[in-house]
């Protein structure tokens, strides 16, 4: 999942998150996923790359990966929900 204005978002499923690697920091969004949904559970990017937008990209990558394996999304993560309303309330106006 790469963007062209920023780090590559990889979803390393062997440790369960979606992943970014920026200046040595790893970035992260970490999930469950069930044959019928994918929960997101937490946000965490490092203080030393935080104000780019990362937690965003991540969070974008993982509504992109749930809609793309037609899974249903759970959003426990307190960052995420709050990212996604805003979202939606953007889109509203």
């Amino acid at each position: 999942m790469a963007a062209a204005d920023g780090p590559e978002v990889v979803d390393n499923t062997a440790a369960h998150r979606f992943e970014l690697m920026v200046d040595g920091y790893t970035g992260f969004l970490a999930y469950e996923r069930s044959p019928a949904a994918l929960t997101l559970l937490h946000t965490e990017v490092p203080p030393q790359i935080r104000g780019r937008h990362l937690a965003d990209r991540l969070v974008d990558a993982g509504v992109s990966a749930a809609r793309a394996a037609g899974l249903r999304l759970i959003v426990v993560c307190p960052f995420a929900r709050e990212y996604l309303r805003r979202q939606r309330s953007d889109q509203s106006r």
